[in-house]
């Protein structure tokens, strides 16, 4: 991995030898990120607009909590089938065409949960709130991989890191969205129709700009000379030579294990402080801490590292952190009554767990090439967690 230059006359003098190279950076490449990141957030708070809201939810619906908890935990199961399908169709389709199949379903899948509301006579509701979240959860799987394959195709060297930090943090945005918007739309049973109807607004938007400014998938001219070189290999190909690279495998179960953690983190803190006597917002506050942080300390960490290309550093450092925490949140949880410690063990839990996060994507695609893009960081997070469970 090349160093870049700390100082702002070395990024100038490698800036003018790219130009005399042929490399050009485009600038509807930050409108791609734009519609990435658009559906990426809009993709998020469809996953857990019913979470914060289930017991409302089911009684509504006269569904029970557990066909309430199956609207969410379909994005889990369904990652694993329609993550291999996504990894091909990124790599050999190509990232427009992915890109406006994924808005198309995640907008379809927020379409057809308001069914439900359309035929007073259904009797059972529940096929259609299921089978729109099915849709965007086969959408989940093409977005989340993507950041990575745009910020290798599309952004210079000295940016990619900041591009896949915008493209990945924008589903926890979504995720903290979801979690303050869904109560304060549905303080009652008469609020559940509104709260459908505003998620399909960025839904619809992100489908619309989709179609109308994403032109190709990747730029007339290369804008490095990474991108310039990269030839993916056959599907079947590359995965066989992930799974025989030793320091991918290594970062694929550290990074894998990682999203596992955090995403048992975000489903489960509630019933971890409740059962210690803490309350429903106070827990609330601790995952809105967990995400704020989480999006400052990877931009924080993006920015450094596009500077200084540490990345090994930054991602062994995060991670022996992130640990740290978690040994200390594990302890601490277990005590009554210590809401600041909880409070700040939160807070820095997302600070060195989240900010990993995409340096950790950028450096799975740089130590497997030359394997594809999709398929070096949609490996990780589809077999990530499973590998560590």
């Amino acid at each position: 991995m090349a160093r870049a230059e700390e100082d702002r006359p070395g990024a100038d003098a490698t800036s003018a030898l790219g130009a005399l190279l042929g490399y050009r950076a485009y600038a509807r490449r930050w409108v791609f990120l734009l519609v990435l990141s658009l559906l990426n957030f809009s993709n998020a708070t469809l996953w857990l607009s019913f979470a914060p809201v289930a017991d409302t939810i089911a009684h509504h619906f006269l569904l029970s909590t557990k066909q309430i908890n199956w609207l969410s935990l379909i994005y889990l199961v369904a990652s694993i089938p329609s993550g291999v399908v996504a990894i091909w169709v990124l790599d050999s389709v190509g990232l427009r065409w992915a890109t406006i199949v994924c808005a198309w379903l995640n907008f379809a899948g927020s379409v057809f949960r308001t069914l439900a509301f359309l035929f007073i006579e259904i009797q059972d509701p529940f096929p259609f709130l299921m089978g729109g979240q099915s849709l965007c959860a086969l959408a989940q799987t093409l977005v989340i991989f993507s950041p990575a394959k745009l910020a290798a195709l599309w952004f210079p060297e000295h940016q990619r890191a900041t591009a896949n930090m915008i493209g990945t943090m924008s589903n926890p945005l979504g995720i903290l969205v979801a979690n303050l918007l869904s109560p304060a739309l549905v303080k009652k049973e008469e609020g559940i129709p509104m709260m459908l109807g505003i998620y399909i607004i960025p839904a619809g938007l992100a489908c619309l700009l989709a179609i109308t400014c994403l032109w190709e998938s990747v730029p007339p001219s290369p804008p490095s000379a990474g991108a310039a070189h990269s030839t993916s290999e056959k599907f079947l190909d590359g995965l066989k030579l992930l799974l025989r690279n030793r320091a991918y495998i290594i970062l694929a179960v550290c990074f894998g294990g990682g999203i596992g953690i955090f995403s048992s983190f975000s489903v489960l803190l509630e019933q971890v402080l409740c059962v210690k006597g803490y309350s429903n917002e106070f827990a609330g506050l601790c995952g809105a801490l967990f995400i704020g942080f989480g999006v400052l300390g990877a931009l924080v960490l993006s920015l450094y590292v596009d500077r200084t290309k540490h990345f090994i550093e930054a991602v062994k450092i995060g991670f022996c952190l992130t640990s740290m925490v978690c040994v200390a949140f594990a302890l601490v949880s277990q005590l009554q009554g210590q809401t600041f410690a909880l409070a700040t063990l939160c807070s820095l839990l997302g600070f060195f767990g989240f900010s990993v996060a995409p340096i950790a994507m950028e450096l799975a695609v740089e130590c497997s090439f030359p394997v594809g893009e999709g398929a070096a960081a949609g490996l990780v997070i589809v077999l990530g967690p499973r590998v560590c469970s």
